[in-house]
């Protein structure tokens, strides 16, 4: 099966990139997380690839982390949660603010994610609570308002780490607020371009 895929990106849309590797181009889905790190089109990409099959389809799930693909994993252990819905929670919310949620039978947090009611938090807190080990152990969650996560998301694109374009975010709006975009954009742009 396939486990890794490395090559060039073609396209990318919110819920796909289609992946070229040996004049091959792979359709695979992905979650919005996954989008908003990925490079601009052409640029090379490596993803950690499941590969789900059944009896009438093949279909590749790409992560950008490992952790978001092990969480993917797990989530469709759960019964009555397949593929196309973990997907949807991946992309609902930040896989530690889901382990948070799952650890703490926050179900009013996860069934904010559309297609989770009720039963289907419930389930995924007791047949998950106990197989979480070493997730969300790193550091703690930052929430960026939608302007930040927007300068965020075009200095990924333009081919800057996510870490390094949170860290310039946070000390550009500690420079000049958090409201305008141009002006946050420009000071993070200056501080990593140094």
């Amino acid at each position: 099966m396939i486990a890794h895929l490395r090559g060039r990106l073609i396209a990318k849309h919110p819920n796909q990139a289609i992946v070229e590797a040996g004049g091959v181009g792979y359709d695979v889905t992905i979650t919005i997380p996954t989008f908003s790190d990925l490079p601009a089109a052409g640029s090379e990409v490596a993803l950690h690839i499941h590969t789900h099959v059944r009896e009438d389809a093949l279909a590749l799930y790409g992560f950008l982390r490992s952790e978001e693909k092990q969480l993917f994993e797990k989530l469709i252990t759960v019964s009555g949660i397949g593929p196309k819905l973990a997907i949807t929670i991946l992309s609902g919310m930040a896989t530690e603010e889901m382990v948070g949620a799952i650890r703490s039978n926050d179900f009013a947090r996860l069934t904010r994610i559309p297609g989770i009611g009720r039963k289907t938090a419930e389930r995924m807190c007791v047949e998950l609570r106990d197989k979480l080990e070493g997730f969300g152990a790193q550091q703690p969650v930052v929430s960026h308002s939608a302007v930040e996560e927007d300068v965020i998301s075009a200095l990924t694109n333009l081919g800057y780490q996510r870490a390094l374009s949170e860290k310039a975010v946070e000390r550009a709006v500690q420079a000049v607020g958090r409201e305008n975009f141009d002006a946050i954009f420009r000071a993070a742009l200056g501080a990593l371009s140094k």
